[in-house]
């Protein structure tokens, strides 16, 4: 029915009424997208009034990798988890550490396709080297959804684990269907403040911050926090997220990493004695912090 394979039908979509516009409903954009162009996530596209998934199975990095390096300190530790990812991004930070894969357009990267059933028999045969599943990671596995609800399923029927790195801006009853099948999540809150989010990300905190909550319901939550010379490391801000973290559960790990200059953003890096501080007044209200990056 496709001429391409990674070309499926979209979940989490209405037409609109009257027009040829379609409005996905997949993430708090809400993008409504006109015939032939596609979201801000550059990889959900309308085609004759209908929404498709521009990305399904095509994979762009994989690896893999200690379980530490997601990051998470307190879930399966020394161990290993073959990790995925693929293109696009529902925003658009000014300093993304992984640009080249989810900023870029999908013209200008190598890929491959590789079909859930696929994914799952590769993550079976490094059992040996220590893996425990698949993680998916690298851009925003959230505008991958399709394939990694597709994969996750059958990874869970395996007895393989879900792990998601994820910047949790996605609506409530997609993430829902989604989170029965994932073991564990690394959720990067971008900072504490809604001005940052617009700034910086062109999203918003509270989508952000109620997908925290559902995690944290449904599976193991560790939170990273990259601080942001003069932008988002002020202690009264990590501060007040320590104590957010703490009134849903105080043994939610936190990781503050520290920065350097990339993609467009190129302010000094984070300083060494910046990060102590905001690890000393973060471990005021949580019993695990860490220090990443430095």
């Amino acid at each position: 029915m496709f001429k391409n394979k990674q070309l499926k039908p979209a979940l989490y979509w209405v037409k609109k009424e009257n027009s040829a516009e379609v409005q996905c409903l997949l993430c708090p954009h809400g993008c409504v997208i006109a015939e032939g162009q596609v979201g801000r996530c550059r990889v959900r596209k309308n085609l004759d009034g209908e929404l498709f998934t521009l990305n399904y199975g095509l994979v762009t990095a994989m690896a893999l990798d200690p379980i530490e390096k997601k990051p998470l300190r307190r879930f399966s530790q020394g161990q290993r988890v073959f990790s995925l990812g693929t293109f696009g991004c529902n925003f658009a930070c000014s300093y993304c550490q992984n640009w080249q894969i989810a900023q870029q357009d999908q013209a200008r990267l190598s890929s491959f396709f590789l079909a859930p059933e696929e994914a799952v028999a590769k993550a079976q045969e490094l059992i040996p080297l220590g893996n425990i599943g698949i993680a998916y990671t690298y851009s925003e596995p959230l505008m991958w959804f399709e394939y990694v609800l597709d994969t996750a399923k059958l990874a869970k029927e395996v007895g393989l684990k879900n792990i998601l790195v994820t910047n949790g801006y996605i609506n409530p009853q997609p993430l829902k269907e989604l989170l029965p099948f994932v073991d564990a999540v690394n959720l990067d809150v971008k900072a504490f403040t809604e001005g940052f989010y617009h700034e910086l990300c062109q999203g918003h905190l509270e989508p952000v911050l109620r997908s925290a909550k559902l995690f944290a319901e449904n599976c193991h939550l560790e939170i990273t926090t990259l601080l942001i010379t003069g932008k988002n490391d002020k202690l009264e801000e990590v501060a007040a997220l320590a104590q957010w973290i703490a009134k849903i559960d105080r043994t939610i790990p936190l990781h503050l990493t520290r920065y350097f200059p990339n993609y467009k953003l190129q302010l000094p890096p984070t300083s060494y004695e910046s990060m102590q501080k905001a690890k000393e007044v973060a471990e005021s209200f949580l019993e695990h912090v860490f220090l990443g990056n430095i």
